[in-house]
């Protein structure tokens, strides 16, 4: 008999070969176990490597139980957690084997007995013996084929041969509440998962990041914590878990042991760089662990090999979402920042999260046409069609990706320890520096909160440096006036209009340096006025904002009034007055211009709205203006399905919700007025999910509302209750993509009284595609093939041996010849005549 216990598994004496049994449920992890045991019938070494706790010798010796029985000498496990030495690895793999001496000639014992058996032979943590583990692993494979090697361990043993096998966190919202839920039962008996407590349950998981070992330890604390107050506790950190339990390994022992064993094996660049990478909140990429990590300490030159280094000891991951950012997980972050603090070092590196977080927000503003200082004047003229303005949903997403350390550098430079109030104003040298630092940020990123629909977190954002800077600080006139404009597009337009008249005031009073400001707030006080339907106050603002925006020489210091002004047109009904100032924008942009049976040809190297690098934010706005005010003419409806289109592709492409919103809610009006009633249903269902992520519905603005009743009137009485709310509710349910997908193809339901003459209908279809062939080359009618078969813009350049970016160029010289906007419209285009003889 030998004992082939993994401690903390099992107690007693097992028969040899017998794997230990499980002491606790296993749970979850169904698609591993399935690619872990199918890897085994290819693979002779796997490497079940990640992070501390995340369960990898639970899944190797699961998998292990059930494919024992492959294996003529079973399964076998060695827990090399107690070696403290590479000498000790040997000689604990003889132990679990049986194996007491070598034989006559003088062959290893451990080989030798090895090389006649047919078995699958586990070996438990090996982050600690990498090296040792890795050559023994080397010699079985190449001295015993009849073995198979799973290896648990925190990083890979880069062998010959090795398969690695990464093991994540669970899903916090799927497996790890089942197993919260299973060992909560056994802390606190009939505990059970019920509609009140599953949402504080699964905000525990997420704040665990879902591993095991810590969800593990949290329930324990349920003996003493009712569960709301446990979760809450979480939310400020994971150090809290500082219960223990007996029976296991030291390094399991406790959750900070199990990080520090982590910690231990890590060279001193790598603990440094884990120490400096506490202070993201999110997942961080390459350029921003060197921009806020690197010194004279750890130079630039070393920081990647350091990152690879945490990354191959599971301590830093790979974000399964964008594999080229990377993250800590919340027990390591804390960790590091604990020992980053210790050293006396967080605010420095803090400050440089800042310091990035303000480059990128200001880079986003170059990109809106927002250059200068946001507390400063006067901002830096732009061409309006200039390489400036260029790929704006680069720089959305860029910004988007990083809003959680954004949300940590706006924290650290505005949070409560650094509050003065006016009555200790001025504070201390750094203090103050720091507070300048982060009211720009937050003025800077006003844009991006009200592209991204984030609204109220700007709002809090925004009156928080308000509260922070006296009366005489640029930065507070700055912030009301941000403020402002967040509060009119949420339908606040008493709060709108006290905040941009404070900021107007403040900046007048403070004069020079603030006339940037001044100008800036005439045109949010225009936009404010006009949804608040004071329509001759909004122009005459209106008029003073372009006046005082053009002297500045700002990118937008024309384009923006000239929106806010066609806005108001159309508002106040002046439909040709509307599509008149949004044709002088596009002009302006070098986009193309409106006409009356659709958009014509785009400018010289303007590309059209939607297109990767175009100016999105301006055309995107005028194309809907114009669709608003189209909608609502007898006759025009395919010109304004056309810029409602363009809008929709242009917010789309940007992940602008809220202009996303305003074009899906015209489009319902459209589909009204051609009487497609079930269409008009979902596609207000679809703009109110919008609504209700970005705030009241239509910005509050009546004589939208109205638009909004009649196309709900006219979809009701056609469908009645039943079917209206069928619709509706469908649009409601879908996700965004396909909302946009579905709201781009006109195709789906055809106007009542189209008639139903299916010849004449094809023989019209066939005399488009023949007219569609005279238009396109002979290189654009291949890619227009290519595109209806439902390949992307880069699939399509692999295919024909050229770049995605001329690909780019040939699908928008399509869109330009076609009169069209969508891949949809291309498609149905092309297959339109098989279909309408079907």
């Amino acid at each position: 008999m030998a004992n082939v216990v993994a401690k903390g598994q099992v107690t007693g004496q097992r028969r040899l070969g017998l794997l230990p049994a499980e002491a606790t449920g296993f749970v979850g992890r169904e698609d591993e176990l399935a690619g872990l045991a199918s890897l085994l019938g290819t693979a002779r070494l796997v490497t079940v490597a990640g992070p501390a706790g995340v369960g990898k010798t639970r899944l190797a010796l699961r998998v292990a139980a059930e494919a024992a029985h492959r294996y003529r000498d079973g399964a076998w496990l060695v827990d090399l957690g107690g070696a403290c030495d590479p000498g000790q690895v040997a000689d604990a793999v003889a132990a679990a084997l049986g194996v007491t001496a070598g034989d006559d000639a003088g062959r290893p014992p451990v080989l030798d007995h090895l090389r006649r058996r047919e078995l699958l032979l586990i070996l438990d943590t090996c982050e600690h013996l990498v090296d040792t583990c890795g050559e023994l692993a080397d010699t079985v494979l190449r001295g015993a084929p009849g073995v198979t090697l799973i290896i648990t361990s925190r990083q890979p043993l880069d062998v010959p041969g090795e398969h690695a096998f990464p093991l994540l966190p669970l899903p916090p919202a799927g497996a790890a509440v089942r197993l919260f839920a299973q060992r909560a039962a056994a802390v606190v008996p009939g505990f059970s998962v019920t509609a009140g407590n599953r949402a504080d349950i699964v905000r525990l998981c997420r704040r665990l990041d879902g591993i095991p070992l810590a969800i593990e330890f949290a329930a324990v604390r349920l003996r003493a914590l009712p569960l709301p107050e446990l979760a809450s506790q979480l939310e400020s950190g994971i150090r809290t878990l500082t219960v223990s339990r007996r029976g296991t390994s030291p390094r399991h022992q406790t959750l900070r042991a199990a990080i520090d064993w982590s910690y231990q094996l890590c060279g001193p660049a790598e603990r440094t760089l884990w120490e400096r990478l506490s202070v993201f909140a999110g997942t961080f990429d390459v350029s921003g662990a060197e921009y806020v990590c690197a010194d004279g300490q750890l130079p630039r030159e070393q920081v990647v090999p350091a990152l690879v280094g945490l990354v191959d000891k599971s301590v830093v991951l790979r974000d399964r979402a964008d594999p080229s950012r990377y993250l800590l997980l919340g027990a390591l972050r804390e960790f590091g920042a604990d020992r980053l603090a210790d050293a006396g070092g967080a605010m420095r590196f803090l400050d440089r999260l800042t310091a990035r977080s303000v480059a990128m927000a200001r880079e986003f503003g170059e990109r809106f046409g927002d250059g200068g200082r946001a507390r400063g004047g006067p901002p830096g003229g732009q061409a309006a069609n200039g390489q400036a303005m260029a790929d704006q949903a680069g720089a959305m997403r860029a910004l988007r990706r990083e809003r959680e350390n954004v949300r940590a550098a706006l924290g650290h430079a505005l949070g409560a320890e650094q509050q003065p109030g006016p009555r200790t104003w001025p504070p201390q040298a750094d203090a103050a520096a720091r507070l300048r630092l982060g009211a720009d940020l937050a003025v800077r990123l006003s844009r991006y909160w009200q592209v991204s629909g984030q609204l109220d977190e700007g709002r809090q954002w925004l009156g928080r440096v308000a509260g922070l800077f006296p009366e005489s600080a640029r930065e507070r006139a700055w912030a009301l006036g941000a403020r402002g404009q967040l509060a009119a597009f949420q339908g606040d337009l008493p709060g709108a209009l006290a905040d941009i008249g404070e900021s107007i005031r403040l900046a007048a009073a403070i004069g020079r340096g603030a006339e940037s400001a001044v100008a800036r707030g005439y045109l949010q006080l225009a936009m404010a006025l006009g949804f608040a339907g004071r329509t001759e106050e909004a122009l005459a603002a209106a008029e003073t904002a372009q006046r005082r925006l053009a002297a500045s020489g700002r990118a937008t210091g024309v384009l923006e009034p000239v929106a806010q002004l066609a806005l108001l047109q159309q508002l106040t009904g002046k439909t040709d007055e509307a599509v008149a100032c949004c044709e002088r924008g596009l002009a302006s942009l070098g986009e193309r211009r409106l006409t009356e049976r659709g958009l014509g040809e785009p400018g010289p190297g303007a590309p059209a709205p939607g297109a990767a690098g175009g100016e999105l934010w301006i055309s995107g706005y005028l194309h809907l203006i114009s669709g608003l005010a189209l909608v609502r003419c007898p006759g025009r409806e395919p010109d304004a399905a056309e810029a409602l289109h363009r809008a929709l592709t242009a917010g789309h492409a940007l992940g602008d919700l809220l202009g996303t919103a305003y074009a899906v809610e015209a489009l319902a009006w459209l589909a009204a007025r051609r009487e497609q009633p079930e269409r008009t249903a979902w596609l207000l269902g679809a703009a109110d999910q919008l609504w209700a992520v970005t705030g009241r519905r239509l910005s509050g603005i009546a004589v939208l509302e109205e638009s909004r009743q009649h196309a709900v009137d006219a979809a009701r009485g056609a469908l009645g209750m039943r079917r209206y709310t069928a619709a509706y509710s469908r649009g409601a349910s879908l996700g965004m993509d396909a909302v946009v997908r579905e709201a781009l193809d006109e195709a789906r339901e055809p106007p009542a009284g189209a008639g139903d003459d299916v010849a004449a209908a094809g023989d019209e279809a066939a005399a488009g595609v023949r007219a569609m062939a005279g238009l396109l080359t002979r290189r654009e009618r291949e890619i227009a093939e290519l595109v209806a078969s439902g390949l992307s813009n880069r699939e399509i350049g692999s295919r024909l041996f050229i770049s995605k970016r001329t690909v780019d160029a040939h699908v928008d010289h399509i869109f330009g010849k076609l009169e069209i906007s969508s891949r949809i419209q291309l498609t149905v285009m092309l297959r339109e005549p098989t279909a309408r003889r079907r």
